[in-house]
């Protein structure tokens, strides 16, 4: 029997597989383009795409069904010491006419909402289930992962325009041990990326990031954040199934 292939995708599969579409092959290389830029504002992402150490996967408009498997997958990689620092980044097939930032959000929400339902893992014990919570995290099989969305419809914050397809990214958030809101080093390095952010957008800070566990700060906006320096207004979207 022929073994399937991963929906968990590398740098060479794009290079060497003959089954992905056209869209996607077109979206990576700006993707690949926009990140390996000199001034990208974040480090380890164009550090992880120039070595070949991130992970990709693709999902059309009508079928998303391979999306929990590459998650699962990229989960079990991330097992291995050797890549902690790496990142997941989802793409998604882009609308036949580019939408409004309302409606990639929409999509973004609906897409962590499908991860969610299709997750046969308890959420864990500890973690609260209300986004309103200023420790809510996003979990998959049992793994807190921050996940942010990039967007044709960003014009101002050019750091979220990764090319015409919407663009999820997810970082485990064992990601960032060492490199916490409160830790030295990770006071200094999120400050190191947040200058250059405001140089490439040209914008300050949005007003909506900030590092988990402040208890001032509503981390689910952070997810997908406006394209301005007004905050995130509104309910989240997200519901646990436990609440439903």
């Amino acid at each position: 029997m022929q073994k399937t292939k991963s929906a968990l995708l590398t740098k060479e599969d794009f290079i060497h597989r003959t089954d992905l579409p056209d869209w996607l092959i077109r979206e990576y290389e700006t993707f690949h383009n926009t990140v390996t830029e000199k001034t990208f504002p974040c480090y380890f992402g164009r550090s992880g795409e120039l070595k070949g150490e991130l992970r990709y996967a693709y999902i059309s408009q009508q079928d998303w069904s391979d999306l929990p498997h590459a998650v699962a997958d990229f989960l079990t990689l991330f097992e291995d010491p050797k890549h902690k620092r790496h990142g997941l980044f989802v793409f998604v097939e882009p609308f036949a006419d580019e939408g409004s930032l309302d409606q990639y959000r929409k999509q973004f929400w609906d897409i962590l909402q499908y991860l969610h339902d299709m997750d046969n893992t308890e959420w864990p014990e500890q973690a609260p289930r209300d986004p309103d919570h200023y420790l809510w995290d996003f979990n998959f099989k049992g793994e807190p992962i921050f996940i942010f969305g990039n967007a044709p419809a960003y014009k101002q914050r050019k750091t979220r325009h990764l090319g015409n397809a919407m663009v999820l990214g997810f970082q485990p958030r064992r990601i960032f041990e060492g490199l916490t809101g409160t830790e030295k080093g990770g006071i200094m390095s999120r400050e190191k990326v947040r200058e250059r952010v405001e140089v490439w957008d040209e914008l300050p800070t949005h007003p909506d990031i900030s590092h988990f566990g402040d208890p001032t700060h509503n981390e689910w906006k952070q997810f997908f954040i406006g394209d301005d320096v007004e905050p995130v207004q509104g309910k989240c979207p997200f519901s646990h199934k436990e609440t439903k």
